[in-house]
C-alpha cells in the first residue's frame, strides 16, 4: 500500500522584492494510512508551509506531492479542489469558521463545498442529520444554533473538527490545533483527535512545537530550517 501522503524532494520559496527566500529545502516525508504523525519544530522551520503543500492549498516550487500513490502536485486547480474537499480535512489554530453562520451551518458548509446545488437540495435532510450527529459526537449537541462569537475557543475548535469530518476524509492535517487553547481545553480537543484516529483509522499529520504532544503520536518528524532533520 502506498503512503496516503508523500513528499519527495519538495522545495518551496517565495519572492521578496528581487530576492527568492527559501522556506523548504528538499523535504521527503511519508504519512501512512491510519498513522498519527507529529511534525515538530520551532516557528519558521517550514512546518505550516509543508502542511499547505500536502493539503493542496499551495504548489511546491519543485519536487513532487502524491496522494495514495497518485501524483497530485501538478493537477489542475479544479482537480486539486475536488481531491482536497473529498479526501483531506483541515483543522487550524484559529478555527476559520464563518462568523455569520451557526455551528450547524458551518459544519454543513463542508458538504456544500463537495456537492452541486441540486444534489445538495436532494440530500439536505441527510446532510443535516450527519452534521448534527458529528456535533453531538464532539460534545456540542446543545450548541447547534450558536454562532462562533457565542462559543468558547474549545467549542469553536470542536466545530472545526466536525466540519473537517463531514466529508469523511482519509487524512486530517492539523496546524497547531490546540495552540490557542488553555491546557485543559487543549487536552479535551486532543482526546477527540486521538479517538478519531483509533476508532476510524483516519491518518493525522499534526503540526506542533509541543514535544510532550509529539511524543504521544505514532511517529515524530522534526523539521529545522526547511529540512527534515529527524
Amino acid at each position: 500500500m502506498p503512503p496516503i501522503l508523500s513528499a519527495r524532494n519538495v522545495e518551496k520559496g517565495y519572492r521578496l522584492g528581487r530576492n527568492q527566500v527559501p522556506v523548504l529545502r528538499g523535504v521527503d516525508l511519508d504519512v501512512e494510512s491510519g498513522e498519527m504523525v507529529a511534525l515538530l519544530g520551532q516557528s519558521g522551520a517550514g512546518k505550516s508551509t509543508l502542511l499547505y503543500l500536502l493539503g493542496l492549498l499551495d504548489r511546491p516550487s519543485s519536487g513532487s506531492i502524491a496522494f495514495d500513490g497518485r501524483a497530485v502536485h501538478d493537477l489542475s486547480n479544479i482537480e486539486r479542489a475536488e481531491l482536497r474537499h473529498s479526501e483531506i480535512g483541515f483543522v487550524f489554530q484559529f478555527y476559520h469558521l464563518i462568523p455569520e453562520l451557526t455551528a450547524l451551518q458551518n459544519v454543513k458548509l463542508g458538504r456544500m463545498m463537495l456537492t452541486r446545488p441540486l444534489e445538495y437540495m436532494r440530500q439536505r435532510k441527510d446532510i443535516h442529520a450527519q452534521a448534527t450527529e458529528l456535533l453531538t459526537r464532539v460534545g456540542l449537541s446543545g450548541r447547534l444554533g450558536h454562532r462562533p462569537n457565542e462559543l468558547s475557543g474549545g467549542e469553536r475548535q470542536r466545530v472545526a473538527i466536525a466540519r473537517a469530518l463531514i466529508s469523511k476524509p482519509r487524512v486530517i492535517l492539523a496546524d497547531e490545533p490546540t495552540g490557542n487553547l488553555d491546557s485543559k481545553t487543549a487536552e479535551d480537543v486532543l482526546e477527540i483527535l486521538f479517538q478519531l484516529n483509533r476508532d476510524q483509522g483516519i491518518a493525522f499529520l499534526l503540526v506542533t512545537h509541543n514535544e510532550e504532544l509529539a511524543a504521544r503520536c505514532d511517529r515524530v518528524v522534526e523539521m529545522k530550517d526547511g529540512r527534515v532533520v529527524g
